[in-house]
């Protein structure tokens, strides 16, 4: 019976929960099926946004499937749990062989995503019970989470992922620079911290500009300085040539961001990290974002204004190729950037 006459169960549209298919997490040490990895409502990770997490990709190579850069996303993720007051039991190596276990467990998976929270229930802000849950989950988002996913990046060429050869391209961006929403202030949550609760005034704003027609937006600091997306960084090529980028100290590590840096000096680049002004954005020969999903993507407008004179520029899309052989191990200088998961001994 219904608490509210007249009211049906119609008035609100359902959630379709998303199970696939022989899917597994790796929940506190055992391998658990899909819809069993639970949290209760009143837990302190979903009340207050305490969550901590990080996300990786799984390639396909000719030696196997392989975990981009495993070891910088582990000493992310165990760096966020510090400055959040996370005791998280698991070390570096134990964390790593965690996520290397549930790659196995979980094949064809794409995207790894690992969790670290408290499953407690609170009643302060400050939890009683102290204890973390670790959980990773292993998935193609393409093939276990394809209506969602569409929805939600609708610029991606719904295109099959080619086995060991680079990204499928996928068109450049309209951006929208954010004026309302700043980015995370060091002096509130730091920026180096992936906590659940440090993306919810970019989701408001992200769709206030998909409204508009954007596909992406760009935050601000609080001195107004470009900063960073609400899952990506930014790079900027000026008139010279030179690869811009916001300094490490105010935006999130993205472990893409160092690889592009690396891959770019070595190639001959110059590439400096400094504070970058909105007037320095619309006057860049080119813009593009990094990111574990986004790879390079280049960005063809800022609030409607063209950036430079081609999209993708030649500099972004000489990275975003050389990226893409380093992730699908078809370039062995790069070799120790891959962790292969192959089959246990």
């Amino acid at each position: 019976m219904s608490l509210f006459p007249g009211r049906t169960r119609d008035t609100v549209p359902a959630v379709e929960e998303i199970v696939p298919a022989n899917r597994v997490i790796w929940l506190n040490g055992e391998l658990v099926p899909w819809a069993q990895a639970t949290v209760h409502v009143l837990s302190h990770s979903l009340q207050r946004g305490s969550l901590v997490f990080d996300y990786m990709a799984v390639h396909e190579t000719p030696r196997g499937s392989a975990i981009f850069r495993l070891d910088r996303h582990v000493q992310r993720m165990l760096r966020s749990c510090e400055l959040m007051g996370l005791p998280i039991a698991l070390d570096e190596a134990e964390l790593s062989s965690a996520i290397v276990q549930a790659v196995r467990a979980n094949p064809g998976g794409s995207s790894v995503k690992a969790s670290a929270y408290f499953a407690s229930l609170e009643v302060d802000v400050v939890p009683v019970d102290t204890r973390v849950s670790v959980a990773i989950a292993v998935y193609d988002p393409k093939t276990d989470l394809g209506e969602r996913l569409q929805q939600a990046r609708p610029q991606a060429r719904p295109q099959a992922r080619p086995q060991a050869l680079p990204r499928a391209e996928r068109r450049p961006l309209r951006l929208w620079l954010e004026k309302q929403a700043h980015q995370r202030r060091d002096d509130i949550v730091s920026p180096h911290a992936k906590v659940s609760a440090n993306y919810a005034s970019s989701m408001t704003a992200k769709a206030r500009a998909q409204k508009l027609g954007f596909d992406e937006i760009l935050l601000v600091d609080e001195n107004d300085h470009v900063a960073e997306g609400p899952t990506t960084n930014v790079f900027v090529v000026d008139r010279d040539g030179v690869l811009l980028t916001p300094p490490e100290t105010r935006v999130l590590r993205g472990v893409t961001r160092e690889s592009i840096i690396e891959l770019a000096r070595i190639g001959g680049t110059e590439v400096r990290e400094q504070s970058i002004e909105p007037a320095e954005l619309m006057a860049a020969s080119e813009v593009f974002l990094t990111g574990t999903t986004a790879g390079v993507l280049a960005v063809e407008s800022v609030d409607g204004e063209s950036i430079g004179s081609a999209c993708p520029g030649p500099l972004s899309q000489k990275l975003a190729e050389i990226l893409s052989q380093v992730e699908s191990g078809n370039d062995s200088r790069f070799d120790h950037w891959l962790t292969y998961v192959g089959k246990e001994d």
